[in-house]
């Protein structure tokens, strides 16, 4: 809603700077988006001395003036006003210049002679409604030319636009507004209300009863209707004043009737219509539903298809309003009108609202009936638009006015607990000062005690029914900002997440940090997945769970595996060349029980990685993933999740048919089976359509939680330095490297000396024999209390090399003495 400051000073004195009337706004919650100065136009135009005046050498009703307008030399401009002469002070629009209505001046030929601006009438300012010549400045001050005619006539004007929350009805309207800033001025104001009586001398003798009639035959609908009947109006254009007011908010001025029911809307936020009483058959009002009713022409000459539930305003033989929306074109103002039938009515904002949506009209009147207008403000904005239209029409009222009024609205009163609503607020105000903040939005406040007031709710206030709704206003007009911060008084120490939660974002944090891209797959599937992984027909992964209405035919049953959903991740991303990839997901999967009941849901984690180690460059090479990658990014996980006595064994059944047969593993803490992983073999990646390799891992979320540690022990940065010795010994191919490093961790526990063992080389073929490989380990030693000399170590590394060639047959390289 736009709200002009000269206006609004007309119901409440405030001498405030704009940007404080702005702020106080918007921090009473009717927020104000822009700030606008009205006549900012008028900097562009200055104050000019007309030096001499010459007729025009080719048009007999054009002058050709000298104009002193502040600059160096005089400017000549062509003028047409009849009141121009020597001497005179005017306004002067130099090119650059824009007038209301976007009139751009700029230089220009009139008639052969050259025009450097314009002279202006005070029309052509909107300063009045003078258009018969220039506005003659009569300049007491004696401003120089060149003076910006803002400064010179001291005229200036606000616009604000405030954007109103819809349960604030009472505010799209001047008085509303100026019952906002009363409450926060100091000392607080009352609103200066417009007179609402009638003038005496513009009453007839005859009545409002004899010529017009209201039935109100949905009075659900229209619980109000009020109606004033004028003659012998006189339809003209709005004095300048009126004229002026509506601009200043953006309505456009049609004539004095129409002007006169906006301004009252504007004023008193209560929307009016005016009837032409000539077209109102058999002067009779009726208020009903559409019922047969179908189509309605309204005043925008559109016409509109009526449901039958809609209220209509009818006469005594067909519609001519959409109730609280617009108008019907049949009974519109012209000027040829005289007798005007006023209405001021209260409708129910939810019927309002279904006819403006479902019509499509979003009218002034349907805005403010849709969030509910005042029922007890009808006949005072009846009665306010009747005494204006007699006054600018010169119209003559008749005797009374019509009120049905067959609902009639039931006030509401609220009990209010003050310590109770300190206790909200966290405030502490007295009930004096509580009562102080309600008045000053006139609510009825009466003290029973202390503590203990009784709130009675004003009819415009539709959005205040309860005590929270009280302390709502206490809090807002006593201000926000003075209401001191507090805490809840609640312990500091909070609740512990979830374990599984815990677990999920340390597992995101581990992988994030190997450089793997989460994905988050359906948890349905095509119903031949574990077909496509070869699954054996007892396979406890086969109890998969049917979809009874599937979203579609490739996601039929739920997933008994994570794998699948990863492979299919791979084929869309190979489909977009997207070679290489690392994805993980954490998910569940489902097996199924019996029928009729909810199937099992088990905790997983799976991942895949698949193309090229790194990118290439001119300093590496392209090579390609394979399982020890894999495996590495594995014994980290396990490792950032601290869990030890990792295992990986070699998988020697058909546990893991979509794996290739020696290159999959299981991996175990301790006994405990976590999980395993491996490259997916050839006839499981045709089935997928791919044809690059893959390498996949598949974790139980449940065992790995069940092998976290408890506690987890600090240990203190050595602070001596280590030694290095290496192991090369020469093996059957067939013994797994984890043996070997089991033995020497065995021999570890029982030295406090060894600190790590791992193997930092294997080779095979010539010319080691066939069936033989080379593996080299590194054992380093660290003492915790002195630097290690050779001779510290040497006896203990000798019975290590011998324990494991004795317990593995082994031979050692013909250079290495045990």
């Amino acid at each position: 809603m736009k709200v002009s400051l000269s206006w609004l000073k007309e119901y409440i004195s405030v001498d405030l700077e704009p940007s404080v009337i702005a702020e106080k706004l918007t921090m009473a919650g009717l927020e104000v988006d822009a700030v606008e100065e009205r006549y900012d136009y008028l900097a562009n135009i200055v104050v000019a001395k007309v030096i001499d005046v010459k007729q025009h050498p080719n048009a007999d009703k054009l002058s050709v003036c000298s104009v002193d307008a502040g600059g160096d030399k005089l400017v000549q401009i062509v003028c047409g006003a009849p009141n121009v002469k020597k001497g005179m002070f005017v306004p002067c629009a130099l090119p650059g210049a824009v007038l209301p209505g976007d009139v751009k001046i700029k230089k220009s030929k009139l008639r052969g002679e050259i025009s450097y601006g314009m002279l202006c009438s005070a029309a052509e300012l909107r300063l009045n409604t003078d258009a018969s010549g220039i506005m003659d400045l009569d300049l007491e001050d004696g401003f120089l030319p060149g003076t910006p005619l803002e400064e010179a006539l001291n005229i200036s004007d606000t616009v604000f636009e405030i954007d109103l929350t819809p349960n604030r009805p009472d505010c799209l309207s001047y008085i509303g507004v100026a019952r906002e800033i009363g409450a926060f001025t100091e000392p607080k104001q009352k609103v200066m209300l417009p007179d609402y009586t009638l003038p005496k001398d513009k009453i007839g003798k005859q009545s409002i009863h004899d010529f017009a009639k209201v039935e109100i035959i949905d009075p659900d609908l229209c619980p109000r209707y009020s109606a004033g009947l004028l003659f012998d109006v006189k339809i003209k254009p709005s004095p300048f004043w009126l004229q002026e007011k509506l601009e200043s908010i953006g309505l456009t001025p049609i004539n004095n009737v129409v002007d006169i029911t906006n301004f009252v809307m504007m004023e008193t936020g209560q929307p009016l219509h005016a009837f032409d009483f000539d077209e109102v058959a058999k002067g009779k009002i009726i208020v009903r539903r559409a019922g047969v009713d179908t189509d309605f022409k309204t005043l925008d000459s559109k016409d509109h298809k009526l449901e039958s539930d809609m209220l209509l305003i009818c006469d005594g033989e067909r519609p001519v309003g959409l109730a609280g929306v617009m108008g019907g074109e049949n009974s519109e103002i012209l000027d040829s009108t005289t007798r005007v039938l006023v209405e001021s009515a209260y409708f129910n904002p939810v019927s309002i609202r279904k006819t403006a949506k479902k019509t499509g009209i979003a009218s002034d009147a349907s805005h403010r009936f849709e969030r509910g207008a005042d029922p007890e403000g009808t006949v005072k904005a009846l009665t306010r638009a009747v005494s204006l239209i007699a006054q600018l029409g010169d119209a003559t009222i008749a005797k009374n006015y019509i009120d049905e009024y067959p609902k009639k609205a039931v006030p509401i009163e609220i009990d209010l607990n003050t310590k109770a609503l300190n206790s909200r607020l966290g405030t502490k105000l007295d009930s004096d000062a509580i009562c102080d903040i309600l008045r000053s939005v006139e609510f009825d406040v009466e003290k029973i005690s202390d503590i203990h007031l009784k709130i009675g709710i004003p009819f415009f206030r539709v959005d205040v029914t309860r005590p929270e709704d009280l302390s709502e206003e206490v809090a807002r007009l006593w201000g926000y900002n003075n209401i001191e911060t507090s805490y809840p008084l609640v312990p500091a120490k909070g609740r512990l997440l979830d374990q599984r939660i815990v677990l999920r974002g340390k597992i995101r944090d581990i992988m994030t940090g190997f450089s793997f891209f989460e994905v988050i797959n359906y948890n349905f599937i095509n119903e031949n997945s574990c077909d496509r992984l070869n699954l054996s027909d007892t396979d406890t992964r086969r109890k998969v769970e049917t979809i009874l209405n599937p979203i579609s035919d490739q996601m039929s049953v739920l997933r008994s595996s994570l794998i699948p959903g990863l492979l299919e991740t791979m084929k869309k991303n190979l489909s977009q060349q997207t070679d290489t990839l690392k994805l993980f997901e954490i998910g569940k999967v489902f097996f199924a029980t019996q029928k009729g009941s909810l199937p099992e849901e088990k905790e997983r984690v799976a991942g895949l990685i698949t193309g090229n180690r790194s990118d290439q460059s001119w300093y590496s090479k392209k090579i390609k993933n394979d399982f020890f990658d894999l495996k590495g990014v594995i014994e980290g996980f396990i490792k950032g999740l601290m869990i030890k006595d990792l295992r990986f064994e070699k998988i020697e059944n058909d546990d893991y048919p979509y794996y290739k047969n020696g290159y999959a593993a299981v991996v175990k803490s301790g006994d405990t089976l976590l999980g395993s992983l491996g490259r997916i073999g050839g006839k499981t990646l045709k089935n997928y359509g791919l044809k690059q390799d893959a390498f996949v891992f598949d974790f139980s979320l449940k065992a790995i939680r069940n092998m976290l540690p408890d506690s987890l022990i600090a240990e203190p940065l050595p602070r001596f330095p280590s030694i290095s010795r290496d192991i090369t010994i020469i093996v059957d191919r067939s013994i797994p490297v984890g043996e070997i490093l089991e033995q020497i961790e065995s021999i570890s526990k029982k030295q406090s000396l060894i600190e790590k063992t791992f193997l930092f080389d294997a080779f095979e073929g010539k010319p080691l024999p066939e069936g033989k490989k080379s593996l080299s380990f590194r054992v380093v030693y660290r003492s915790a209390a002195k630097t290690l000399k050779e001779k510290n170590i040497k006896k203990l590394h000798v019975n290590i090399s011998r324990s494991i060639v004795d317990l593995f047959h082994a031979d050692l390289p013909e250079a290495q003495e045990p």
